[in-house]
């Protein structure tokens, strides 16, 4: 039997080796959005499959990532010197931009003879991966329109690059310069993470070391149990609304029934809304990807997590639904905004049992802004992606935070800077919206404002929500304000829907104010 401090070391040694491998990701990609944003995760898993260790990442990255490698392994095995590149999203992925790499790490190099130790596994989300729209974000009718799916496919094998496969993909997508330069920064990535657990298997021996990995997930495994034992025992039932699906209909329901029994936890989403023709569907992974980040906050800062997590929750989805689409939907805004919705489900559901312990609705979107087009300047093809921040709802104790990523995004903005220099563009505002939070006895946060003055005639995609239904507050508190899209063109202002595809002109801008979240309590006087 292992004591607790020795697990403790172990699972910040393999913390540290996912956070390694995050380090070279972002120092050596192209993109903004992978260098300066650093909208990526990586996690290490055991030989079983099991999630061993992830680093501080993208929370609806690493709660997918199980899924993913549970759908490669089903159809593939592997070498040593094998690579290999996915982004479907019916096959554990999340949406077609987050491309995940995976290797084996075997005992001796080139020994095939033995079953792999590891497998290393990173995920980032590339600028464009093809598809109608530039930034592979914006509305489409399908999972083809959306860019290239790429089905659990040999990028390295045995050590030797696919070229035929990298050759047909760079083909498909818009600055293949730029989306080479950031997978070779993930295959760099995974080549890190190798070169630490070598170093740690010369410091200890293999059964040594996966016996003290069996004592932390069973000590994670405990830490959820003991958070759950916490909720009183019942069924716990939310609703709420994604704006509409793009193309007028709306609002749609997701709805949780969250059955609290003893130390475990079963969400049914199975009455949510069924699938619909437009981008904002989402798939199961993402769903257990929301439902683990919620359970996980309730565990605290600095616990472990890894497959032990997991095992106190049961998700339920109903096939066909919106929180459960069947291929080819669209799935691009699924990822991004209807798993921010989950979250604010899940959330709604607990205020009901524990309501000391949950806050008020964040501003519940990640406000996508893609666009694209040729630099008059440069005569090339550019496409760029970002996320935009908001207010974070009031807490049972304290205000939310102001302009900040929440839930299940965890990026960082982009440097006005970086943004300027790459892109025919200006960011004329960048400021925080003052007294968009949600008042009550604890203020929500305050959302964003960025305002973009377009250099040159770009495509524009938006997916944004909580534009028509404001993030709520908790135990009467005020809701956030609602979001607002706005292009100015000629000094005429229009608004914009939540979620549209348009031709910027020369000289229009973009003001995007986010919205902002929830109050907490009554306000006194």
């Amino acid at each position: 039997m292992h004591d607790i401090i020795e697990v403790e070391i172990f699972n910040k040694l393999f913390s540290s080796i996912a956070e390694e491998m995050g380090i070279i990701l972002s120092r050596s990609s192209f993109s903004s959005n992978i260098k300066e944003r650093r909208d990526f995760s990586c996690a290490i898993f055991d030989g079983r499959g099991d999630l061993a260790a992830q680093a501080a990442h993208i929370p609806v990255h690493l709660g997918a990532m199980p899924l993913t490698l549970a759908a490669v392994l089903a159809e593939m095995k592997l070498r040593p010197g094998d690579l290999v590149i996915t982004n479907d999203p019916y096959r554990g992925g999340s949406h077609l931009p987050d491309i995940t790499l995976i290797e084996p790490f075997f005992a001796a190099a080139g020994d095939s003879s033995t079953s792999p130790l590891f497998y290393l596994v990173n995920r980032a989300h590339h600028a464009d991966v093809g598809g109608k729209n530039p930034g592979s974000m914006g509305l489409a009718a399908s999972l083809a329109e959306e860019g290239v799916v790429i089905p659990p496919t040999l990028f390295h094998a045995q050590g030797t690059v696919n070229a035929s496969f990298l050759d047909d993909f760079l083909r498909r997508v818009r600055n293949p310069e730029e989306r080479l330069g950031d997978l070779r920064a993930q295959a760099a990535s995974l080549s890190r993470g190798r070169m630490r657990l070598n170093d740690m298997l010369h410091r200890y021996e293999a059964p040594y070391v996966f016996n003290v990995l069996d004592h932390l997930k069973e000590y994670a495994e405990r830490l959820m149990r003991s958070v759950i034992k916490k909720i009183p025992d019942g069924t716990y039932s939310h609703t709420d609304y994604l704006d509409d699906d793009g193309s007028g209909s709306g609002p749609l329901p997701i709805t949780v029934d969250l059955a609290v029994q003893d130390s475990t936890i079963t969400a049914d989403f199975s009455r949510s809304g069924p699938q619909v023709h437009s981008p904002v569907n989402t798939v199961r992974s993402v769903v257990v990807s929301a439902t683990a980040y919620v359970f996980q906050c309730l565990v605290g800062e600095g616990h472990p997590i890894n497959q032990g997590t997991y095992r106190p929750l049961q998700v339920r989805t109903r096939p066909g639904s919106i929180v459960d689409a069947e291929k080819p939907a669209p799935v691009a805004a699924g990822n991004v905004e209807t798993s921010q919705r989950i979250v604010d489900v899940l959330l709604g559901a607990l205020a009901k049992a524990v309501p000391a312990m949950i806050p008020a609705a964040s501003n519940g979107s990640m406000n996508n802004i893609a666009m694209g087009g040729t630099g008059s300047a440069t005569g090339r093809q550019f496409s760029y992606y970002e996320t935009v921040g908001g207010g974070m709802g009031a807490r049972p104790t304290m205000a939310g935070l102001s302009g900040i990523h929440t839930h299940m995004t965890n990026t960082m903005n982009t440097p006005i800077e970086a943004l300027e220099h790459s892109y025919p563009l200006l960011v004329e505002q960048y400021s925080l919206r003052r007294g968009s939070g949600g008042r009550g006895l604890h203020r929500g946060g305050d959302g964003i404002v960025r305002a973009y003055r377009f250099l040159d005639k770009t495509r524009v995609s938006l997916l944004t929500d909580r534009r028509q239904r404001a993030p709520y507050g908790l135990a009467g508190g005020e809701a956030g304000l609602r979001g607002i899209n706005e292009l100015v063109r000629n000094r005429r202002k229009k608004k914009l829907k939540g979620k549209v595809v348009f031709e910027a002109e020369a000289d229009d801008l973009l003001v995007i104010r986010t919205p902002g979240g929830g109050g907490w309590g009554r306000a006194i006087g």
